[in-house]
């Protein structure tokens, strides 16, 4: 879409920009990438669009990415069926060698491809490269899912220190070269925590939190800790989003500042939600009497 501004009104947007610029310049903010915002071309090309501007303003962004849809696809076409207990998929040793394939290859190196013909510099890693995320056998049900044991950001700040966007795609390893499949929400709290970044944004496939699920006109803006505690008690918070909610919350008790849960599909939904007064989802903190 093309707006008409006059320059004096591109100005006044700039302008307009400038506080939140400089409160997030040299912070570390994760982005959580996946579902819809993923699979949608156009949208894509906004993300990536979005990711460089922060990251020419200043701000040391660091993208995690899943890749479900994707995954799924691929192991239709070796004519391998997908299982789900509890949300998570089933994972066999040959399943996690495809999810390393697609994830850690195709997937990663397209986003790391697409961030350079932006202009941005990015360098793709995974969760195996230098041991990032090291794991352990979450549930024997589910075979090479990962329940994450240790992080090591070393890759990551070498990385940011060095002028990079890490593209980090989220699959795991222990100490005798097992490779596993990560759920992508767990591994980018785990990591935003680890980094003490200033925000998680997870990009998603609702408008956030919302009071009624079918009403997105109901959006809570703005909740801490005891807040999402009773709206999981009262069955607001229901469905696929109590582990994400369950994500947001573990990334602060691990030192992250803020979290986000955003619409992925709205264009430009990261430069709102960073850059302007209005938002675009639903901030996580841990006490909003305490916010500073």
């Amino acid at each position: 879409m093309s707006l008409n501004l006059t320059n004096a009104q591109r100005a006044e947007v700039l302008t307009q920009a400038l506080p939140y610029i400089q409160k997030y310049y040299g912070k570390i903010v994760v982005i959580k990438y996946g579902g819809n915002a993923m699979i949608n071309e156009e949208l894509k090309q906004q993300v990536m669009e979005d990711t460089v501007l922060l990251s020419l303003v200043g701000v040391k962004v660091v993208l995690v990415h899943g890749g479900g849809p994707e995954i799924t696809e691929t192991l239709k076409k070796v004519g391998k069926e997908t299982v789900f207990v509890d949300g998570l998929r089933v994972t066999d040793k040959e399943t996690a060698e495809i999810v390393q394939m697609v994830l850690a290859g195709k997937i990663n190196k397209s986003l790391v491809n697409l961030l350079g013909t932006k202009g941005g510099r990015a360098m793709g890693i995974s969760g195996i490269d230098d041991h990032l995320i090291e794991a352990t056998v979450k549930d024997d049900r589910l075979g090479f899912v990962g329940k994450i044991t240790n992080v090591n950001v070393k890759p990551i700040m070498d990385l940011l220190n060095n002028g990079y966007i890490p593209v980090v795609s989220t699959v795991g390893c222990d100490k005798d070269g097992n490779v596993y499949n990560i759920n992508a929400d767990t591994a980018a709290a785990y990591i935003a925590g680890a980094l003490s970044a200033e925000s998680l944004i997870s990009m998603t496939d609702i408008a956030g939190i919302l009071m009624d699920k079918d009403d997105p006109s109901s959006l809570i803006p703005h909740i801490d800790i005891k807040d999402a505690v009773k709206l999981f008690e009262t069955g607001v918070i229901s469905g696929g989003m109590i582990p994400k909610v369950e994500c947001c919350i573990d990334a602060i008790h691990r030192g992250v500042k803020k979290v986000f849960i955003m619409d992925g599909r709205v264009p430009h939904s990261l430069l709102i939600e960073t850059l302007t007064d209005e938002g675009a989802g639903t901030m996580v903190v841990e006490d909003k009497n305490n916010e500073y």
